[in-house]
């Protein structure tokens, strides 16, 4: 059982507009609308999106189309999950997504999620590869090619930052061990928000089985967070 959580609370400030974020549009559908797409058609029929700035505008254009969790406060991606606790429960397995991906596509998540289900993972993550990979947090793997860990580029150090390997933002998790993870999360950083990619060090240090799937073309992780991305997004759907 599939379970998927979108994080679609952000404001989108650099969107320099007064709608939400996720309702900016590429090819005449709105950015979370096309993740959801992607999510149904990779096999998860449960759907809740995390809705904060313009919840209202955000339900009425999704309807009851999905299920909804509401982020009251902007306390990091670690929190906008932590407010899905109830719908995340402890069966089966759950996938994060992004409500400002739209290129995201339902190939991608399958190869995901039947990696992380074959190999037996508590938590499996997206990650990709650029050439030119500054101000994505970092994959670090071992000598026989394993997951280590996710490093933010701030604070990467001068080899690690050598990784073209980036983490996409979007996870399959065991649903119990995520909860669990959830519940030890902590906000000792300097914005004192709470970050999801800190559940797999937490996963791994309960011995928890954590590997990354990389998918094979980098844009489909593409955030969109201003005009310029949007065209460009817009850009890609078309010439698909």
């Amino acid at each position: 059982m599939l379970k998927t959580v979108i994080l679609a609370a952000g404001k989108g400030t650099r969107m320099k507009s007064d709608l939400p974020k996720v309702l900016h549009e590429v090819c005449a559908k709105s950015m979370v609308e096309h993740v959801i797409d992607a999510a149904r058609a990779a096999g998860s029929d449960d759907i809740c999106v995390i809705v904060g700035y313009g919840a209202d505008e955000v339900k009425e254009k999704l309807k009851d189309s999905v299920k909804y969790a509401v982020q009251e406060e902007q306390l990091g991606t670690g929190h906008a999950v932590k407010c899905a606790a109830d719908f995340i429960g402890n069966d089966g397995d759950t996938m994060i997504l992004c409500g400002d991906t739209p290129l995201i596509d339902a190939k991608t998540l399958k190869g995901m999620y039947e990696f992380h289900k074959s190999k037996g993972h508590k938590a499996t993550l997206l990650s990709t590869k650029f050439e030119d990979p500054t101000g994505y947090g970092r994959i670090i793997r071992d000598a026989d090619g394993h997951f280590i860990k996710n490093v933010e580029h701030k604070d990467a150090t001068d080899e690690e930052r050598e990784s073209k390997e980036v983490n996409a933002g979007m996870y399959v998790f065991d649903s119990e061990a995520l909860q669990e993870a959830l519940k030890e999360l902590k906000n000792d950083n300097v914005q004192g928000e709470y970050y999801l990619p800190d559940v797999l060090e937490i996963i791994k240090g309960r011995g928890g089985d954590v590997e990354a799937f990389v998918a094979e073309r980098p844009e489909v992780i593409m955030g969109c967070n201003t005009v310029e991305q949007l065209r460009e997004a817009e850009r890609i759907m078309l010439n698909r």
